[in-house]
């Protein structure tokens, strides 16, 4: 990647993810729009690791090159209406499970974290992670947006971890946040009850960092940023002392992993078939949104 501009950068092309970067200050937007149905699907998992190293590459020649802008901030949101992310790809670990593939599974569950470890300490750079929910975050969906240092949420948003309904935990980091946040003894209330909440529920429980009116999610991103701008350097200095208070390791993720691909290779065909019908209603909500989306003419065509 080379610079096509004075103090410009090139991003790469994605295909489920939109990636813009802002100056002044320097902003790098990344925003999910996985197909066929909003979750972490393989493509979306690569294209993330290729999104932190395009901020890496771009720190490294901001260092050398007086034209270039280090990126400040990192907002990781959505571009699916009302949707930020739904978890896990539910119909992959079917596939999976039912052929016994233990180690495909695995491999996948280590690609759910590894962006999760690495947005978790602001991807070793001085900048700050931005989690912005504008939307249900279920299972995966909420582990991601958990593991940013600050999380932005609208009101009306849906935040929860459901895995409990067909017999799983989350096992790709919401325990390892979660637990940091709010203590072992609630985390795993939460984990066991498979509740959904209010966003404005979980910002009383200082799960949600800050609550912002439906539609206002970008306003509340730019807000923060202009109101912590000169203590920047502070903010980042805190986020890094919170993280060796509460030393997160990457190894302790890998291990959890480890339990949730053998309490998966567990299921029985009840839970499965639990499990075929979220599928579908995630499905069904997709494309319900993507017919709420279109443009009139492709009703015309159709």
């Amino acid at each position: 990647m080379t610079p096509n501009s004075p103090g410009a950068w090139a991003m790469p092309r994605f295909s489920q993810l939109s990636a813009r970067l802002e100056d002044s200050p320097r902003i790098a937007w990344c925003r999910m729009q996985p197909r066929p149905r909003p979750c972490f699907t393989p493509t979306l998992l690569r294209e993330l690791r290729d999104f932190q190293r395009a901020i890496e590459r771009l720190d490294a020649a901001a260092q050398i090159d007086p034209d270039l802008r280090a990126v400040e901030y990192v907002v990781f949101a959505s571009e699916v209406p009302e949707v930020f992310n739904l978890g896990g790809d539910l119909s992959l670990f079917l596939q999976l499970i039912q052929a016994g593939r233990r180690q495909d599974l695995l491999e996948y569950a280590y690609a759910c974290i590894e962006p999760g470890h690495h947005f978790s300490i602001d991807l070793g750079l001085p900048l700050t992670t931005i989690a912005l929910v504008q939307g249900d975050a279920l299972g995966g969906g909420f582990e991601a947006a958990l593991s940013c240092s600050v999380m932005i949420a609208e009101r009306g948003s849906q935040l929860g971890l459901p895995e409990i309904l067909f017999n799983m935990f989350p096992g790709m980091g919401a325990y390892t946040f979660l637990a940091r946040r709010i203590g072992p003894q609630e985390t795993e209330r939460m984990i066991k009850s498979g509740r959904i909440y209010a966003a404005e529920e979980l910002h009383e429980m200082g799960v949600v960092d800050i609550l912002c009116d439906n539609g206002k999610g970008e306003d509340a991103v730019y807000e923060y940023i202009r109101n912590t701008q000169r203590t920047h350097n502070a903010y980042r200095a805190i986020h890094r002392a919170r993280r060796i208070v509460t030393r997160l390791q990457y190894d302790e993720m890998q291990s959890i992993c480890e339990i949730w691909v053998d309490a998966a290779l567990r299921l029985t065909e009840r839970d499965l078939k639990i499990m075929q019908r979220l599928v579908r209603a995630q499905d069904r909500k997709y494309q319900r949104e993507e017919i709420r989306d279109a443009p009139a003419a492709s009703y015309n065509a159709s």
